[in-house]
């Protein structure tokens, strides 16, 4: 299939920004997702937190056959969009949610004992069928941004091993575990270790092992063959078990990008500012709070400003002072118009968006097989508004 990429004429004709989902891309992804479900002999189920663009389910549907949510709103997606019960896990369920979240789920797990013991009768009465588990926590995770970390000290997320009764609650069929953010195979192996040593003892009393999210095996660079051998060792020493994976971002890894358009140049204390129609702090939050630097196409980022003509800081359009992102090098100056097409932008964006300021939200497009570009979804005042009643 030949790797499609928006072109740069398509960009040009647009006058407002766009998150654009390439179809070939998703479908890539979800090839090599579906390989190692297959070959590995596991499940591997689409994390609503990191993409949850429903009318696009239907590519999905082609490739896997659940997902995983961690609210009330995720779990009526997961079965009233994607068609099936969600795996589901909150690390605080409420009087008011619990009882519908467990009609719309297949799996349930608990943060706590605590939780466990106040809810496991009432999800029991309300779904006789769902499978409950409890997320543990191994007290290991090479996660480097602490903002991200689900084991650092003092985590809310998970029960240590030591804080486990030997003999688990008979209802009890599941551990959920996680513990990585786009990590690697060789991440995962060394995590296992830590799993299994604090853990194991409790596998004999279970059915399904979740490892949770976090395994970005649609990266260029990662090793799939590595991490099918690591699943398909584990569950030969537990055969019993069902292994589920639940990643989020390799689902839509590098499967398209944000175009926006120019607005503004501005300049002070020799740094030049091209303002644009897009905002870091609403439709790219995470370059603010991981916080990493995107790619920019036909852009080379810099550590400092120099003295070159053609240097920009990127600035959102909000009133947020710190709404603004590195330095790039262009290859020409910019003009009022032109686009910037932010790359790799359709994971944990577009479920993270928001409507500070009341901007205007970039709408959402698919670029499907055949070159045309279809507008799934365009934003409105109505949109504002309707937040605010």
């Amino acid at each position: 299939m030949e790797d499609m990429k928006i072109d740069i004429q398509t960009c040009r004709g647009m006058d407002r920004p766009m998150y654009i989902l390439e179809e070939n891309r998703l479908r890539n992804n979800l090839k090599t997702i579906q390989r190692v479900a297959r070959e590995a002999g596991v499940e591997v189920i689409l994390a609503f937190k990191a993409y949850a663009l429903w009318k696009t389910f239907p590519i999905f549907r082609e490739y896997i056959h659940s997902t995983t949510a961690s609210s009330l709103a995720e779990a009526r997606l997961g079965l009233e969009e994607f068609g099936s019960p969600t795996h589901t896990f909150s690390p605080a369920y409420t009087d008011y949610e619990i009882d519908e979240i467990a009609r719309c789920s297949s799996h349930l797990q608990f943060n706590s004992l605590s939780q466990y013991e106040r809810f496991h009768q009432r999800v029991r009465r309300q779904n006789p069928a769902i499978q409950l588990g409890l997320r543990v926590n191994p007290e290991y995770s090479e996660v480097e941004t602490e903002l991200y970390n689900p084991c650092a000290p003092g985590t809310r997320f998970g029960i240590a091993a030591e804080k486990l009764p030997a003999d688990l609650p008979e209802d009890i069929v599941g551990f959920h575990c996680h513990c990585h953010c786009e990590s690697g195979a060789d991440v995962f192996e060394r995590t296992l270790h830590h799993i299994e040593d604090k853990f194991a003892r409790w596998f004999p009393q279970l059915k399904w092992m979740n490892f949770g999210g976090g395994h970005l095996m649609t990266r260029a660079d990662y090793d799939v063959s590595r991490l099918v051998r690591l699943l398909k060792a584990f569950r030969s020493r537990y055969p019993w078990l069902q292994v589920i994976l639940e990643p989020g971002s390799a689902f839509a890894w590098q499967t398209g990008p944000l175009v926006s358009q120019v607005v503004d140049v501005v300049e002070d204390h020799g740094i030049r500012t091209a303002i644009l129609n897009v905002s870091f702090t609403c439709h790219m939050p995470d370059c603010l709070e991981m916080p990493y630097s995107p790619t920019v196409r036909f852009a080379e980022h810099m550590d400092a400003p120099d003295a070159s003509s053609t240097v920009y800081r990127l600035g959102g359009n909000s009133c947020l002072s710190g709404d603004f992102m590195g330095y790039w090098k262009f290859d020409h100056p910019l003009e009022v118009g032109e686009p910037v097409i932010f790359e790799d932008m359709l994971h944990y964006t577009t479920v993270k968006t928001n409507t500070f300021n009341g901007i205007s939200h970039p709408s959402i497009g698919l670029l499907h097989e055949s070159g045309e570009l279809e507008v799934l979804r365009s934003y409105s005042y109505e949109d504002y508004k309707s937040r605010m009643d």
